[in-house]
């Protein structure tokens, strides 16, 4: 009964964070002038909001175990090698992973977008222009966090404007009656955002790629297909030739300048739709903690079990090796999909492919990782996996790595390195194509889905493919070997989920869904861990259809003691669930 209380008072706090500006229930003076009152008395004061948005999307890539990472961490192409059992994700308990908090964190980012909806008529403003501008931008940033939540839990409470006082009656909305919700006011900020912004700003641009992915999340594939050709045609334009920061180094090429991060935000990379900013010589409090790709996304190469011949300790975590390959830990352990047989096309293999994108001089196979303790009998020899004590122990050991994508340098020497302080990629125009090829799929136009892959693909110069190769499975396919760490993977596989289900394809339905679905379906069959049970210090692979969607925290749900939050079917507490609401008031 106690725990009872005291998850019901914790969730309860948790709520009034979450949705509330104020503290005026508990009595509490505030001890800050920085109040909302005090904030947005002019634009300047809306302005430090939309700051601090920005700020908040930057934790989609950066951070260690990011939300992106999450994302890939559940998917065909990455394991949580530390929580490979999805029968312990419940709603009270997540290991490591942000399965969880990613529903509260998000929560408050919409809070912050909420106060300047609600409060954009506070003040008068010099045009109607300058209003809706900012107005756009505010909606741009709630339409964006609620894309991922229902993209993530399904159905969830829609809270459209700013609450100042304790509220414990929410209830759960239909995930289509938010899609409509974020058609609007995508639409509207497709209006008023301007053409052209400051690096890390959301533009027309932006808002007509994001309404693109709406579009389709809705069925919606004439106007997700007029959508994508309006950015298309734009001032967008995909990277052709060498560029930026390496452009002058011959041994590297267009793919590895494209995913430099300090490139993503040049004026001369005609790519870039938004890209997030974040600067090592920035004052420190504006700096987030760094991207962490080579740690989570880079093999555990350095720990005891990687064994040279004498089976003793081959690696050590410095020297040779470390600041370029960096502390990797496999937080999100990449599947032999990814590393392998994604890159097989028409006789071509990973290791002979004149696809740019799985090169040798963009990746970092296994027999390129030497061996680097100086004791070792073998320093400075490729690392051979039979010397290990047990074959289980390659999983999150050795692997071969995207390295023109992780490599993120330390620029402070002294750190450990992880990966440091960049810029990195929201939205680029090489997955408007990928969009538009889809909505052309499902309206059955293949040969014009082609000829959108094809655009990347031949800017990689990979092997065309034609028409009746056009398929769901391939169109992924693509979507990892050009998006790979960018797009939010689980994210991207459940709202084709949906669009199937809704369809009745494949065998897939709405009424079905937490039994069968494509992203189960798919993720057993490209990721091997859950087919052959991998096994790690006691942890068992497993995964059923229900785990397609994560669970609501438990503590939101039970704090919400006048009305009803449901919870997703599988989880403890969806026999409690009502029909959610169809309608946003």
């Amino acid at each position: 009964m106690k725990q009872i209380i005291k998850m019901v008072f914790g969730g309860f706090i948790l709520i009034s964070i979450l949705f509330s500006c104020s503290d005026d229930f508990l009595k509490i003076k505030p001890k800050s002038f920085f109040t909302p009152e005090n904030v947005y008395v002019d634009k300047a004061g809306f302005e430090s909001a939309l700051v601090t948005m920005k700020a908040d999307l930057k934790a989609e890539h950066t951070g260690y175990i990011n939300y992106i990472a999450a994302d890939f961490s559940a998917s065909d192409l990455g394991s949580p090698w530390s929580q490979l059992d999805f029968y312990n994700l419940t709603p009270s308990s997540s290991r490591y992973y942000p399965y969880l908090t990613f529903f509260t964190n998000v929560y408050g980012a919409i809070k912050n977008t909420n106060v300047v909806v609600s409060r954009i008529d506070d003040i008068e403003w010099k045009s109607q222009e300058e209003r809706n501008q900012v107005l756009a931008e505010a909606l741009w940033f709630r339409s964006y966090w609620y894309y991922r939540l229902i993209n993530t839990y399904g159905d969830i409470p829609f809270v459209g404007e700013e609450i100042t006082s304790p509220k414990l009656d929410f209830y759960t909305h239909s995930r289509w009656a938010i899609l409509k919700k974020l058609q609007d006011d995508l639409e509207f900020a497709e209006s008023w955002l301007p053409e052209k912004t400051e690096p890390g700003t959301p533009s027309k641009g932006a808002a007509r790629h994001l309404l693109t992915k709406v579009y389709l999340a809705n069925l919606n594939f004439d106007k997700a297909i007029e959508t994508a050709t309006k950015v298309i045609n734009g001032p967008y334009k995909l990277m052709t030739q060498r560029f930026g920061i390496d452009k002058d180094k011959s041994f590297r090429n267009l793919i590895w300048d494209l995913h430099r991060p300090q490139n993503f935000n040049l004026p001369e990379n005609t790519e870039t739709i938004l890209a997030t900013v974040d600067r090592y010589e920035a004052p420190p409090a504006a700096r987030t903690p760094g991207l962490y790709t080579m740690r989570i996304y880079h093999p555990q190469w350095f720990q005891p079990p990687v064994l040279d011949s004498e089976g003793k300790q081959g690696m050590i975590g410095e020297g040779l090796e470390y600041d370029s390959l960096g502390r990797g830990n496999a937080n999100v352990t990449l599947t032999y999909h990814y590393q392998y047989s994604l890159w097989s096309y028409k006789g071509e293999r990973w290791y002979n492919t004149q696809d740019l994108r799985r090169s040798d001089v963009n990746w970092v196979d296994v027999d390129e990782i030497l061996y680097n303790n100086p004791n070792s009998v073998d320093f400075g020899k490729p690392v051979n996996t039979k010397y290990f004590a047990n074959p289980i122990d390659t999983f999150i050991s050795i692997y071969a790595m995207p390295f023109y994508i992780t490599y993120a340098p330390q620029q402070d020497a002294k750190a450990t390195p992880v990966g440091g302080n960049y810029d990195w990629y929201v939205f680029r125009l090489a997955e408007t194509y990928l969009l538009r090829a889809e909505a052309y799929y499902w309206k059955n136009q293949l040969a014009e889905a082609a000829d959108d892959i094809n655009m990347i693909r031949e800017r990689a110069n990979a092997l065309p493919i034609s028409p009746e190769e056009v398929t769901v499975d391939f169109i992924l396919d693509e979507r990892a070997r050009e998006l790979f760490a960018e797009e939010p993977r689980h994210s991207e596989l459940i709202r084709i989920s949906y669009i199937l289900a809704k369809l009745n394809r494949d065998g897939y339905s709405l009424d079905q869904f937490s039994q069968k679905n494509f992203y189960y379906d798919r993720v057993m069959k490209y990721n091997k861990t859950y087919e052959q049970k991998v096994v790690k210090l006691g942890n068992t692979a497993n995964m059923a259809p229900f785990h397609a969607l994560w669970p609501i925290p438990d503590h939101i749900i039970l704090a919400n003691t006048l009305g009803v939050i449901n919870q997703n079917i599988g989880y403890n507490g969806a026999e409690h669930n009502q029909p959610p609401l169809e309608k946003i008031e």
